[in-house]
């Protein structure tokens, strides 16, 4: 893969954008040692696949029932003082998940209680977060390119944040993870009030709530590409789910290792996403990437057959290497499609559609493979899921045609394309 450097960091030249990568950089570590540490401590504590299900299905089943009206406030409010409240919440949880943890409190409700706690918050931050990117890029051309490094950005926390929490938690237990990301918390909430934005003008909307929410979902689903491209977004986020939730049982009880395998494990996921976040990135043109999308959802299906089936520890980091891969390039490639056709009026509920696709999958994605592992196992789980990916991406192959068809004239509307 030749990656064209003079293209890969164009959209730092944007100030803005460089303090939110910045400090987005440093808090999505400590989110990285929270999520590892969470889901090592609740197999720790229940034994049980199952729970870790329950748990995952609670922590995101908000994102399902909150995210259109998420959509609604990205549209209608400042973005820049929304995300600060929500990152300000999300540093309270992890505060209040650290005390507990270190007094030796933690308990189960507990956990389930600031889970869907954490829930609710990230269903309003992450659909904002998605329509403010457009807010911090000067040039509208160096889209694509820090859409593709804010996945770089999330793959490197990837690489840094499982391996660190790993070793933390074998050598101090798991507290200590969840009270550094509380303090990382500080550098994204610091970049966002050193931004310089432009006077904010409030939108006035004569319609109602719900109305605006149809509206939105009747442009989402009602226009072919953006409905296609968010089916196959809910696909692998779907199955991808389960490839996440039940990987303490392969550290544990597949390859009989502790919480450095499973940091190892996901480290490899997260190199790999990392290597397909840079591949996008120093592409010149969102042209092409629907063929790219087929083939990462392919990819995808593939590899998490293979890694389900292997018993061989490093010919499973090669697998699950791959799965990160072509994670990561099908779900940017699908932000960036969508992010580059939509109407500007529409952007914040289209993308509280992009994030119930990509989230609003996970708690049913969590309660299937917790459900399924518990009766079946967790590699036959994970190659079921597998299974469902290629067929689809099989299918997605075939609506290619149509799907370019319908945005060719918006591509020729906007310059990308000529003829």
């Amino acid at each position: 893969m030749k990656i064209n450097s003079s293209f890969l960091f164009r959209a730092l030249q944007n100030r803005n954008y460089r303090l939110f990568f910045t400090g987005q950089g440093i808090s999505l570590v400590g989110t990285w040692m929270q999520q590892v540490a969470m889901a090592w401590m609740i197999y720790r504590l229940s034994n049980s696949a199952l729970m870790l299900g329950m748990v995952g299905f609670v922590s995101q089943i908000p994102a399902f029932l909150i995210t259109p009206f998420a959509g609604i406030f990205a549209d209608r409010y400042d973005r820049r003082k929304m995300l600060v409240i929500t990152q300000t919440l999300a540093m309270t949880q992890a505060l209040i998940l650290a005390v507990l943890v270190l007094t030796k409190h933690i308990t189960i409700p507990y956990i389930f209680i600031l889970s869907v706690f954490l829930g609710v918050i990230n269903s309003f931050d992450v659909p904002i977060r998605q329509a403010f990117t457009i807010d911090m890029i000067e040039k509208k051309e160096d889209l694509g390119n820090a859409i593709a490094l804010n996945s770089s950005l999330f793959n490197v926390a990837r690489l840094i944040g499982p391996s660190l929490a790993g070793f933390l938690i074998a050598w101090l237990g798991e507290g200590i993870c969840f009270l550094v990301n509380t303090l990382s918390y500080v550098a994204v909430i610091v970049s966002l009030c050193l931004m310089i934005m432009p006077p904010f003008v409030r939108k006035l909307s004569e319609q109602h709530i719900f109305e605006e929410i149809k509206d939105g979902v009747v442009y989402s689903f009602g226009f072919m590409p953006i409905r296609v491209i968010l089916l196959a977004l809910a696909m692998v986020s779907l199955w991808a789910t389960p490839a996440q939730l039940l990987m303490p049982v392969f550290a544990r009880d597949i390859f009989h290792g502790g919480p450095k395998t499973l940091g190892i494990l996901v480290a490899a996921a997260g190199m790999g996403a990392l290597l397909g976040a840079v591949y996008l990135a120093q592409r010149k043109s969102v042209v092409g990437l629907g063929k790219i999308i087929v083939r990462a959802t392919l990819l995808f299906g593939i590899a998490v057959i293979a890694f389900a089936l292997s018993t061989i520890f490093w010919f499973s980091l090669g697998c699950i290497f791959l799965c990160g891969f072509g994670m990561m390039v099908q779900m940017a490639a699908c932000n960036t499609i969508l992010q580059t056709i939509v109407e500007e009026n529409k952007r914040g509920r289209v993308m509280s559609m992009f994030t119930l696709a990509f989230m609003g999958t996970v708690p049913f994605g969590s309660l299937i493979g917790g459900s399924l592992a518990h009766k079946i196992g967790a590699p036959a789980t994970l190659v079921f899921g597998g299974v469902c990916c290629i067929l689809f991406g099989l299918m997605f192959a075939r609506m290619l045609p149509r799907l370019r068809s319908e945005i060719h004239p918006i591509y020729l509307q906007k310059g990308i394309l000529t003829v």
